[in-house]
This record gives C-alpha cells, structure tokens and sequence, in this order.
C-alpha cells in the first residue's frame, strides 16, 4: 500500500445533495475504510445528504457537521461538500454523541470522554497518549462549547482534543452534527483515535493587540450578550474604539477588528458575532463582567498561514492531510482581503480539508478567529 491511500479526501460542489454525496464517495472509499469524516453546507437537502451517506458508507463509521463554508482539493468554496476516509491499516476510531446540549453537565460530559477512552483502549489496546487524539464537532449555537470542551478534555487527561463549532452558511439560526446515519442539533460528536501516522494538533492565529483597553462593565453570560462596554452601550463603544459609526458594524467590520483577552500571558480572540437593536453585542465566546478586552488588528494571514504549515511539515514529514477547522470571520477577512485564491492555493498545496466554523476548541478551550486542526504525516516506516 502507498502513503497516498492510508488517507483520502475529495470534495464536490454539485448544488443537487445526492450527486455531492455521490461524487465525495467515489473521491474517498477506500478497501477497509474506518472512519469518513465529511463537512457540507447547511444550503444542502440535509435528509437527501444523510441518506445518500448512509447508503453508500453503509457499514462505515462516518460524523459530519453543517458548515458556514468548506475547504477541500478545490480550495475555499461555499456550497459544496468536502470529507476524508482514513484506513483500518494505519487508524483505529470510536465515536459518541452528547445530547440536550443545554442540559449539559461538567461531570457527565467527564465521564463520557472517559468512557468512550475505554472504548478505544478495548479496540485498540496499543492506545497512548502518544499515538491518540479527540477531533469534537459540536453545534455552533448551542453556547456550550466552553463547558463541553472544557469536560472532555478534564475526562480525556493527555490525550489532547480539537474541534470546530458546526455553521449554518452565516443565518446564525440552527447548526447540525452527523452522527449514526442522521444528523443532530443541540448535540456534540466525539471521535477519539489512535493513529500509527505521525500527527501534530495546531493552532494559529494572526493579531497584534491595540493599546486601549475595553472593560465589559454589564453583560449576560448566558446569552454571550455584552450591554456595557466602559459604562457605555458596548456597540457604540466599540464602534468608536475601531473608528466606525454604529451603523457601519458588519459581520466584516468585526472579522477585521476582533477583541482579545489576555490569560497567563496569551491573547485568545473573542470574537463578535452580530450588533443588536438595543446596543448590545452578541459574541462567539462566552463573555462575563469585568473582562478587559483589546481591540486587534491582522497582520499578514498569508504569511502567518504559510509559516504555520512550514512549522508542521519540520514537526511531521510531508503533509498526507490535514484536518483544518478554520473560524468564519477568518474567511470574511480573507474574502475582503482579496486572499481567497491565494490563501486556497495554500491550503490545497498542504492537503487541507475541514470547514469554516463558529467557533474552534484546542486542548479544552473554546476559541474564536484561529485555523485550528491536526496535520498528518506519513507513516515513519513508510
């Protein structure tokens, strides 16, 4: 067997759900396939999609989620459907969903993770630490990433997790994950596994922080709804601080100006989802009162994006895939920017597939406006 068929990825931008179906399967089964993992479009027929997939991977593992965007062998589309197969040979999988996200518990969602670790270490007894990871797929507006990310990676111990927020095209309304043979809101998908491949998990982000300083004075957490920015209402006040008017806040305006805060000395992106009528800010990230923000600008994403993969290809060898779980407002900038095709080209030239998501998690912590994934190898052997 070549190291080019331990792995396969394809992508389809047929607009009709079964034909996308149809042509993902013929780019990616393989003999002895173990896992299929796919990102499609909410704009799809989802009942046509699910259907297609589980007649023609029947037998096969296979998770999925709604996307607000895709990245495949064609590059950065929207529309389309993009997915991977992974080989029995080199890669062993279990997988299990959470449920009523919004009733979810810290010490159940612990020993889920621990749980399902069992499962692994009973299918594949050789299972460390060092050979094994945890890829989450979970609804974008459920607002439970932080707990939920936070418990499954307290159960799974060193075994690091990542994952990406499942999207809905940007109609902020209802997010899917895919889970055995349909798919789920409300839900979270974990899939633990133990690979003889080479693998780095990553994160990379592109900012540099401003100076002045945004304390979130009201705010109801729950919602991740901001009210107050400095004592003032917190879209006007941010509004000023980026040099806009109030009226000119978009999705775009918040892609190019994000917010950070600082914990142990790392700046992680609070990201804003929309401005409301009543002067709030509805945020990507859980937000609570006394938070001190700073506003940040991009600083080169091409470069910062080429040496990311530089630093993964010294890390692991020539890149086989790479699962790429890259935040929405990223794709916003970068369409803004004039950069899709080259920031595509980039992508392509290091096998990436994934989604453009509401949101990244990375070792337990729910983040906004990263490229977050994990880079595969080939086979040291090989």
């Amino acid at each position: 067997m070549t190291p080019q068929t331990y792995v396969r990825a394809a992508q389809s931008c047929a607009t009709d759900a079964r034909t996308a179906v149809r042509e993902l399967h013929a780019g990616i089964q393989q003999p002895n396939t173990e896992l299929v993992i796919f990102f499609c479009s909410s704009l799809y027929d989802l009942d046509a999609v699910a259907d297609e997939v589980n007649r023609l991977f029947a037998g096969v593992t296979v998770v999925g989620c709604t996307t607000a965007g895709e990245i495949g062998p064609d590059g950065y589309k929207s529309h389309s459907i993009t997915g991977a197969s992974f080989s029995a040979s080199v890669s062993s999988a279990v997988i299990g969903r959470i449920g009523q996200l919004q009733q979810f518990e810290i010490a159940s969602g612990r020993r889920f993770a621990q749980s399902l670790l069992q499962q692994l270490e009973s299918r594949a007894p050789a299972a460390d630490t060092g050979n094994s990871f945890a890829f989450l797929l979970i609804d974008g507006m459920s607002r439970r990433e932080e707990a939920v990310a936070r418990a499954l990676q307290d159960g799974l111990g060193q075994i690091p997790l990542f994952g990406g927020s499942a999207g809905d095209d940007l109609e902020l309304a209802r997010a899917w994950v895919f889970h055995e043979n349909k798919f789920h809101s409300d839900s979270a998908v974990l899939v633990l596994v133990s690979s003889a491949l080479p693998f780095k998990i990553f994160k990379t982000q592109h900012f540099v922080s401003e100076a002045e300083r945004l304390v979130v004075t009201e705010a109801d957490a729950s919602r991740r709804v901001v009210k107050e920015i400095n004592g003032l209402p917190a879209a006007e006040e941010y509004a000023r601080v980026v040099g806009v008017h109030v009226s000119d806040l978009s999705p775009q305006r918040f892609a190019a100006s994000p917010v950070v805060v600082a914990i142990d000395g790392t700046d992680y992106v609070r990201s804003i989802q929309k401005s409301n009528d009543d002067g709030s800010l509805t945020f990507y990230c859980a937000i609570d009162e006394g938070l001190v923000l700073r506003v940040v600008r991009g600083v080169d994403l091409l470069g910062n994006l080429e040496r990311a993969f530089d630093g993964l290809r010294a890390s692991v060898g020539p890149l086989q895939m790479v699962i790429a779980c890259d935040c929405v407002l990223r794709n916003l900038e970068i369409t803004q920017s004039g950069l899709k095709e080259a920031v595509g080209a980039v992508l392509r030239k290091n096998n990436a597939v994934g989604f453009s998501t509401y949101g990244e998690q990375f070792r337990g912590v729910h983040v906004n406006q990263t490229l977050t994934g994990i880079a595969f190898g080939c086979p040291r052997d090989g």
